[in-house]
């Protein structure tokens, strides 16, 4: 049995289309002419308008203009990517485009309850002529033309062996406990039609099958963040994780949409990094220093200039630190940067500078006297490689004997990098932030004791 479509499409075909209006065209008017634009609109064309999704659509929820296999909608939370997903499969249904669908979520509930039966799902997006009857006991979706849609878990992959499809729609992929094993058994059943089509929806994370999509040239991806569907939301929604996940790994990846990945090979991890913003070091600090990694050169061009504030406490084994302040940029002149230093050391009644001189010399200590006279500074020479440098410092955090005080998101970046195979670049956050380290923990030493004769 092939769909046919039963009645005139509910919109122009394809998805993407020349219209004369957008909402957030509309939206972004005075709010007289969107009066007027209100009031032009008559009864039967506000019916059809309400269910135009080219209308409410933004460009990012419209199926790509390039050829493509695999559509892969990355967004944030409530971004609107399963309602682009969805719309895209209405499409496909009521024209006949497509007939015999697979519907994949991380479980059949999901599947259930999001992707058909949810506020964005498939029933609800549908006009009422057009609307899918959900046949519970044989897990389908039947249009009125006939056409129809098969729910699958994506807990049991082999259940997909077996049948054929002419399209499918995979919702939060990255959740799925066994994407590899998904893929393997449903792209040989996309094997019906002229043009058999995938479309993956997704908040990102650094899994291997989501990674191996952006290598794939058939895989057209596009991405949108929570903040661009704010209009669509409950009132204080967007504002209220922001604040939650503000500064952190989870706001650019469930806000953002972005792909944060750990590089193999790297000292630090992102989770290492959560952890460390997590924990609090209590009581006084006993030594506060200013860690700085001078650039060999100055302008545009230059490398960035580290500037590491760091404290610690306690003594032997128990001696933690904490890191303050990343006051880091690139492109200051050596006054500028002295100057930055000179500040930080004031604000932060710091005991030490220290600065690497391995490039400057001498030099780098008289630019920093000029600027804070009275300041002990200890001038420090590497004779290791930035990597043996770094491993112990690494370790003082595996060992949790080092938290941040904020999400240092350039900091963090360069140090889950730092390390791998590949890194390019000046590690200028990471010098300093092992200069601080070292200083306050690793050449401390054995403190002084008494002990009786």
């Amino acid at each position: 049995m092939t769909g046919k479509p039963t009645s005139s499409p509910t919109w122009p075909f394809p998805q993407r289309t020349t219209f004369r209006w957008r909402f957030s065209e509309v939206a972004s008017l005075p709010e007289d002419r969107q009066l007027r634009f209100v009031a032009g609109i008559n009864q039967a064309q506000a019916a059809h308008l309400q269910r135009f999704w080219p209308f409410w659509a933004r460009n990012s929820q419209l199926s790509p203009v390039q050829a493509w296999r695999t559509w892969l909608i990355l967004g944030g939370r409530g971004s609107g990517k399963t309602r682009s997903a969805a719309e895209w499969v209405r499409e496909q249904m009521e024209n006949a485009v497509c007939s015999r669908m697979a519907l994949i979520g991380p479980t059949f509930a999901d599947v259930r309850d999001v992707m058909v039966e949810g506020q964005s799902g498939l029933q609800a997006i549908a006009s009422p002529q057009e609307r899918p009857r959900f046949d519970v006991s044989r897990r389908r979706l039947v249009w009125p033309n006939g056409g129809y849609a098969l729910l699958f878990s994506a807990e049991d992959p082999d259940s997909l062996r077996g049948p054929q499809f002419d399209g499918a729609w995979g919702d939060e992929m990255a959740a799925w406990p066994k994407p590899d094993a998904v893929f393997s058994t449903l792209r040989p059943a996309l094997r019906l039609g002229a043009d058999p089509q995938l479309v993956l929806s997704t908040t990102p994370r650094p899994i291997p099958a989501l990674k191996n999509l952006f290598g794939d040239p058939t895989c057209a991806i596009t991405r949108s963040a929570t903040q661009d569907n704010r209009q669509f939301l409950a009132h204080g929604f967007v504002e209220d994780l922001a604040a939650r996940w503000h500064g952190s790994v989870w706001a650019r990846q469930e806000l953002e949409g972005e792909l944060v990945e750990d590089a193999e090979g790297a000292l630090w991890t992102r989770t290492q990094m959560a952890e460390v913003r997590a924990r609090r070091l209590d009581g006084e600090f006993d030594r506060i220093v200013v860690a700085v990694d001078p650039p060999v050169s100055a302008g545009a061009n230059a490398d960035t200039c580290g500037i590491i504030v760091a404290a610690a406490s306690g003594v032997g084994l128990s001696r933690r630190a904490i890191i303050l302040a990343d006051l880091s940029e690139q492109g200051l002149q050596p006054a500028d940067w002295a100057a930055r230093v000179a500040g930080a050391y004031e604000h932060f009644r710091a005991n030490m500078i220290v600065a690497e001189a391995n490039q400057g010399g001498e030099m780098v200590r008289t630019v920093l006297r000029l600027a804070v006279p009275m300041a002990p500074i200890r001038l420090v020479h590497a004779s290791h490689g930035k990597r043996a440098r770094a491993e112990p410092i690494a370790l003082l955090y595996a060992q949790d004997r080092v938290c941040h005080a904020a999400h240092f998101r350039e900091l963090e970046d360069q140090m889950c990098s730092f390390g791998a195979p590949g890194f390019t670049g000046s590690p200028d956050r990471v010098d300093a932030l092992v200069w601080a380290l070292t200083d306050l923990i690793l050449d401390q030493g054995t403190n002084p004791s008494a002990r009786s004769l």
